[in-house]
C-alpha cells in the first residue's frame, strides 16, 4: 500500500482494471485495506481516496456535491473504473459522481449501506452519535470487544479514521445536508452503469432500507445480508467479492 496525504493504493498503475473505494463518515482511506487486497490479488489497481473533512483535510463546505466534485481529479483525462464501491456516506457520493463517469467503460458501483434517506430524527441521532465518538475516542481494543467479527487491524484502522477527524467536520456534514435525500440519481442510471445496494441487518443498525430504493429500475440490484452489521466491508468480505465481476480463467 500507498498512503499520500490524500489517497491510498494497491496494486499496480499498469493493471489492466481499477477500482475506486470511496469511505464512510470518520473513516479514512485506509479503512479499505481488506477490500483492497483481495482487488489487488484479483488484478486491479485500487484507488481510496481520503474525503474532504477526513484523514485531517478540511473545508468548509461539507455537501454532498462537494465531497463529489473534490473527488474529480480522479477522473482527469477520461480515467474510469471498472468498480466504485462506496460504504455509507461514500455511498451518496458515489452517487453525485454519476454525470461524470466516462460512458467508454462500464462500470460496476456497489453501495455497502449507503446513508442514501434518512429523517431528520435519525439525523438528528446520527449527529450526536458521531460527536460522542469523536469526543470518546474508542480505541482498537474497545472496537474489537464490541465487534467480535472485526480484525484487529481493521478495528486498529476505524480508530485511526476517528482519530483524524473532528467535531467540526461532525456538525458541517449534517449541517450542509439538510434534509438528507440522496436516492434521486438510482431512479436514472446511466446505460454503461450497474448499480448494486447490499444493506445491513435492519437488526443490526442498518442505515439503508429497501424501501428507499426505486424498484423496476434497469440496471439496479438490491439484497439484504441477515446477521452482517453496517461496516459491511469489515464483516462480509467474501459478499462484497461475490459482487464484483471477475476474469476467471477458461478450464
Amino acid at each position: 500500500m500507498h498512503a499520500s496525504i490524500s489517497a491510498s493504493q494497491w496494486g499496480s498503475p499498469t493493471a489492466s482494471r481499477r477500482a475506486l473505494l470511496i469511505h464512510g463518515l470518520t473513516m479514512s482511506s485506509q479503512s479499505w485495506e481488506g477490500v483492497a487486497q483481495l482487488l489487488a490479488a484479483e488484478g486491479f489497481f485500487v484507488v481510496a481516496p481520503n474525503l474532504l473533512g477526513h484523514a485531517w483535510r478540511r473545508g468548509i463546505d461539507y455537501r454532498i456535491s462537494t465531497l463529489a466534485e473534490d473527488l474529480r481529479p480522479y477522473f482527469v483525462m477520461g480515467t474510469s473504473y471498472d468498480v466504485i464501491i462506496g460504504h455509507s456516506l461514500g455511498g451518496a457520493v458515489i452517487l453525485s459522481l454519476l454525470p461524470i463517469l466516462p460512458s467508454t467503460n462500464e462500470t460496476a458501483i456497489i453501495l455497502l449501506d449507503p446513508a442514501l434517506e434518512i429523517s431528520k430524527e435519525s439525523v438528528d441521532k446520527y449527529e450526536n452519535l458521531f460527536l460522542k465518538e469523536i469526543e470518546n475516542a474508542r480505541t482498537a481494543d474497545d472496537h474489537m470487544a464490541e465487534n467480535p467479527a472485526w480484525s484487529r487491524g481493521d478495528s486498529a484502522l476505524r480508530a485511526l479514521g476517528v482519530s483524524m477527524c473532528d467535531h467540526t467536520v461532525i456538525k458541517g456534514i449534517f449541517k450542509h445536508n439538510r434534509p438528507w435525500s440522496f436516492s434521486g440519481p438510482l431512479k436514472n442510471i446511466p446505460a454503461h452503469v450497474k448499480i448494486t445496494v447490499l444493506a445491513s441487518d435492519p437488526a443490526l443498525g442498518a442505515v439503508c432500507h429497501l424501501e428507499h430504493i426505486p424498484c423496476d429500475v434497469a440496471r439496479l440490484h438490491a439484497k439484504v445480508f441477515i446477521g452482517i452489521g453496517h461496516w459491511i466491508q469489515y464483516e462480509g468480505l467474501d459478499s462484497i467479492m461475490n459482487e464484483i465481476p471477475l476474469r476467471r480463467a477458461k478450464l
